[in-house]
């Protein structure tokens, strides 16, 4: 997958909503003046979300350039977290949560009640 090409040993998300408009420089400028991180960490992933909860922009430095990063989901959307306006490290497990769609953070199973009863 990606990680192995590209070198991905660090993922944060940037709780909260960004502008998906912006670009490469936008999201470097909001990693380091809002989140207080260096975007310039080789093998660090920045991953970012809109008000739109179906696409996700990331950024990855690899040591001669930015890589940027975008997913759309084409049915369903994501579950991100938006109650914090931090910076969150997450683990490749919580990794494989957030591609799902699912909120790595906060991961959750809603009960659903029988519309029978048998």
């Amino acid at each position: 997958m990606l990680e192995d090409v590209a070198g991905i040993r660090r993922v944060v998300l940037a709780c909260g909503t960004v502008d998906l408009r912006k670009g490469i420089d936008g999201f470097a400028q909001i990693i380091g003046s809002k989140y207080e991180l260096n975007p310039f960490e080789k093998g660090t992933l920045f991953l970012f979300c809109g008000r739109r909860s179906d696409r996700m922009k990331g950024l990855l430095w690899m040591g001669t350039g930015f890589l940027l990063l975008y997913k759309r989901f084409e049915d369903g959307s994501l579950s991100w977290p938006r109650t914090t306006q931090e910076a969150a490290d997450i683990t490749e497990e919580q990794f494989k949560l957030l591609m799902l769609g699912l909120n790595p953070i906060e991961p959750k199973i809603k009960d659903v009640a029988p519309s029978k009863i048998y």
